[in-house]
Parts: structure tokens; C-alpha cells; sequence
């Protein structure tokens, strides 16, 4: 791959990595920089029977992998992040071009990449068991029990187009620190920096003797998908993506394991002692990164009505700040969403809000290919630029009483990832730790909050099971116990 619409992309080599080498003999398609709609590379396209090759490699490196050593696997990890950080600018135009997100949001996904390899060798010495007091019982007088952690088996990981190399990260370091090997799905519209990243891991394996295997890329359709997560040779499935995916790969892969990070529509509480100015701050910057493609985004702001008109007049008085344009410029804050059927879905639904009797403060139309960042005010719940994820930039607020009210509202939403409060309260903070039915719960910050070695993940239709290696290595292993009796 060359130069291409104004990037200066690095080669990608050909084909998928699938077995020991990489299979040429794919279909091609070609990938968009979302902006203007030029072609900026070509990415393979696999099939079914290129998924039965991968499950068949990965299958027979299970034990190979799993026998790798301590030192072995968090020396792969750290030479990774050490090449992925010499390659650094090479990646940020790689993601700018295939994601169209800006600059500024590529150069922070790729930071936390880093991030993400380093702390997933961190967490391979850590990786142990404990002793059980078997005699507790009078049955396990004069044994010893002890159990250890084994990897689980072949990890099949599905990514999404929002933050490819970050995804596909968190699902390939975790797998490599816990012994398994792993075949990475990405998205179809981003497959290249998912891509390159695999050439470079399974060129550092080779280094110390681990098979090629140990990271595979499939790209192709949902068919493609679902004979990835069904195959009973897989241990366990991690997905990133929608809800309404993400249930179907869970009812499709049983009864293996499924770690699944889903879609939300992450709240933002506003409480009536809030510091306004960082709650405003917060919007803006949590409301529109990642283009609003992102799934812990601010998308409904629940007001305390004492303090309702001056936080909207707040807002409204800034949002001006976030400029639209080529996610190229360093000064741009949004930029295109991911393709045009997106966009349009985005409007028939800020469209259907304004019907249902909400009022657009600002935004609500196409600007230089993009969504303006929108504010809309008093969506009715039922609507579902509020009750739905809308994964653009468009903010939705209502008011209610106190803070009380407002954790119910919360709630009353089938999603359950992230949500954040406003409040100089300590006492208000914690019943927002106790009431909110969520997987994290952030106290005067924006709910896209995330610490990549924190445990990450959602409740009720946002998912099950956690992300950050720590955790992700815990899913991705098994318990052993060893029950002796000595001679």
C-alpha cells in the first residue's frame, strides 16, 4: 500500500494470516477514508473456508501456546509495544485514513494501545493460583489441594470499526499473556491496522519460537462471523460491537464462553450543587470524541431542573467550540461518521425526536459531510436518539426533579455500561455508587472515562464479562485443582 488521498500509509502485506504463512487467494474490497469517500487501500476479504483453516490452525496451537513460557509470552508482549511504538505515526495515519476519526482521538487510541501491550506483560507473572484447606472436611484429612490457572483454548475475537487497533489490542495481548492462541475478526470496514498489527506480532513470535498461529486475522460478512463463534474447537468469544450482535453471536456460540462489550447510551447526571463549568466541559468532551462513535460517549444529560436554564444556556454558549471538518487538521473535533448510511440513520432519528416534540439548541444537519454536534433538548424516553444508542455526535437532555429522579432515569434504560454524576456531594456520590445499575460508575468525569487496566464492561444489555488484562486474562483462563492424597 503507497501514498493515498494525502497519507503516507505503510505497506500492508497482502492476504490474511491464516496457518503459518498468509493466504493470498481472497477477495479484495476497498477501504474508504470516511471524509471524502477516496480510496485509501485494499483490504482482503475472507470466506468461509478461510475461517475452517483458521479454527484448524488455532486448534492445533492451542497446546504449543499454552506451553509457552512466563518469560516467553511477556517477552513477545513487550517487544509488540516497543515496535508498535517505533511505528507510531505509521498508525495514527493508518487509523485517521480507515476510521476518518480525528487526529487528536487516533493519537489517544493509539496511546492507550501501548498502554494496553505493556500492561498485559505486567500481568503475565501474576497469573496464579492458591491453596484449598481440603481438610476442612473430614473427607480431606491428610490431603493436599491446591489450584492453578490453565489457558482456556483457542480465543476467537471480533472487533469494532471504532477503534480497531485498541479492540483488536484488548483482545489479542490478553489471549497471548494468558497462553491461547487467538483469530481476530475486525470490522470490514477497518481492517488494516488490525492487519499490520498481527504481521507484527506473529514476526516477534517467531523470535522466541512461538507459532505463527498464536494471532490469525479473518475478515469477510456475518457468515464468515458465525462460523468463527461456532465451531466447538473455540473455548471462548470475545466481541466488541451492538447489542443486537452481540445477543445473536451469544445464542450462536453456546455453550462456549462469550465475553461480550456492548452498546449504551451513557448518562451524564447533572446534580443541583454541580460545578457547572466542568460539567459543561465535560459534555463537550465526552459527548463528541471518537466522532460520537463510541459507546460510553455522553449521550443523555439528566438535568437537575434547579440549575436546568443556566447549564443549557452553558452549553449552548460552547459548543460552537468543537469544529467540523477534515479529521486530518489537528484543529478538528468532528469529523464524518464511519459511512453514509450511518449519517442517515442519525438524521431520521434526531428528525423522529424533533416530531416527538424535542427542541434542537444546535446541530441537527449535515455539515462538510459530518453531523454537526447536535443538542437536543427534552427527548421524549421513548424516542430513540434517547433510549437507543445513537453512536454519533448528539447529546440528549431532559430534567428532573433531584438526583434521585435522575438515578432512576438512568435505569430505566436496557443498556448498563458507564454512567458519571456532577456533584460536590460526597454523600450523593456514593448512593451513585449503590443505586446506579451500571459497570462503572464515574464521580465528576465523563462516563468515556477508562483506565485500560481497570475491569471494563457492562450489565443488562451492555454485555458480560470484563476487559483490561487483568480481567481479560481471568476470563481467558481456566482453574485446575490438584487434589492429593500422599502416600
Amino acid at each position: 500500500m503507497g501514498s493515498n488521498a494525502g497519507f503516507a500509509l505503510p505497506e500492508i502485506r497482502s492476504g490474511l494470516p491464516i496457518g503459518p504463512g498468509w493466504v493470498t487467494a481472497t477477495d479484495t474490497a476497498p477501504v474508504v477514508f470516511p471524509y471524502d469517500g477516496s480510496v485509501v487501500g485494499t483490504g482482503p476479504v475472507g470466506s468461509v473456508e478461510h475461517a475452517e483453516a483458521a479454527l484448524q490452525a488455532g486448534a492445533a496451537a492451542v497446546k504449543p501456546v499454552g506451553k509457552l513460557t512466563t518469560a516467553a509470552r511477556r517477552a513477545i508482549l513487550l517487544d509488540v509495544e516497543s515496535e508498535l511504538r517505533a511505528r507510531s505515526e505509521q498508525f495514527v495515519e493508518l487509523l485517521i485514513a480507515e476510521t476518518g476519526k480525528t487526529r487528536g482521538d487516533c493519537e489517544v487510541e493509539f496511546a492507550r494501545t501501548l498502554f494496553t501491550w505493556s500492561a498485559a506483560a505486567e500481568e503475565v507473572a501474576h497469573i496464579h493460583g492458591e491453596t484449598v484447606a481440603l481438610d476442612a472436611q473430614d473427607s480431606g484429612a491428610g490431603m493436599v489441594g491446591f489450584w492453578t490457572r490453565k489457558p482456556i483454548g483457542l480465543v476467537v475475537g471480533v472487533a469494532g470499526f471504532n477503534g480497531p487497533l485498541l479492540l483488536a489490542s484488548h483482545k489479542i495481548a490478553p489471549s497471548i499473556a494468558a497462553g491461547c492462541p487467538v483469530i481476530c475478526k475486525p470490522a470490514p470496514a477497518t481492517p488494516l491496522a488490525t492487519l499490520l498489527l498481527a504481521e507484527i506480532v506473529r514476526t516477534i513470535a517467531a523470535r522466541h519460537a512461538a507459532p505463527a498461529e498464536i494471532v490469525q486475522v479473518v475478515t469477510g460478512d456475518p457468515e464468515v462471523g458465525r462460523r468463527l463463534v461456532t465451531d466447538p474447537r473455540v473455548a471462548a468469544v470475545s466481541f466488541t460491537g451492538s447489542a443486537e450482535v452481540g445477543h445473536q453471536i451469544a445464542r450462536d456460540a453456546a455453550p462456549r464462553k462469550v465475553l461480550l462489550e456492548l452498546g449504551s447510551n451513557a448518562a451524564l447526571v447533572i446534580d443541583v450543587d454541580a460545578d457547572l463549568d466542568k460539567a459543561v466541559d465535560a459534555v463537550l468532551r465526552g459527548g463528541f470524541y471518537f466522532n460520537g462513535q463510541a459507546c460510553i460517549a455522553v449521550q443523555r444529560v439528566i438535568v437537575c431542573e434547579p440549575v436546568r436554564d443556566e447549564f443549557v444556556d452553558r452549553l449552548t454558549a460552547r459548543i460552537g467550540e468543537l469544529t467540523v471538518g477534515d479529521p486530518r487538521d489537528p484543529g478538528t473535533r468532528v469529523a464524518p461518521l464511519i459511512n453514509e448510511s450511518s449519517t442517515q440513520r442519525v438524521l431520521s432519528w434526531i428528525a423522529s425526536a424533533e416530531a416527538a416534540g424535542a427542541k434542537i439548541l444546535h446541530g441537527g444537519r449535515v455539515l462538510d459531510r459530518a453531523v454537526e454536534p447536535t443538542l437536543l433538548l427534552d427527548v421524549p424516553e421513548t424516542e430513540k436518539a434517547w433510549c437507543e444508542e445513537i453512536f454519533a455526535p448528539v447529546v440528549a437532555i431532559r430534567s428532573v426533579p433531584d438526583a434521585a429522579a435522575a438515578f432512576e432515569v438512568v435505569n430505566r434504560s436496557r443498556y448498563g455500561l458507564h454512567a458519571s454524576v456532577f456533584t460536590r456531594s460526597l454523600a450523593t456520590a456514593f448512593h451513585a455508587v449503590e443505586e446506579l445499575d451500571v459497570g462503572g460508575v464515574v464521580i465528576n468525569e465523563v462516563p468515556g472515562f477508562r483506565s485500560d487496566i481497570m475491569p471494563y464492561g457492562g450489565v443488562k444489555d451492555s454485555g458480560i464479562g470484563r476487559e483490561g488484562p487483568r480481567f481479560a486474562i481471568e476470563e481467558l483462563t481456566v482453574t485446575r485443582m490438584a487434589i492429593i492424597r500422599p502416600e
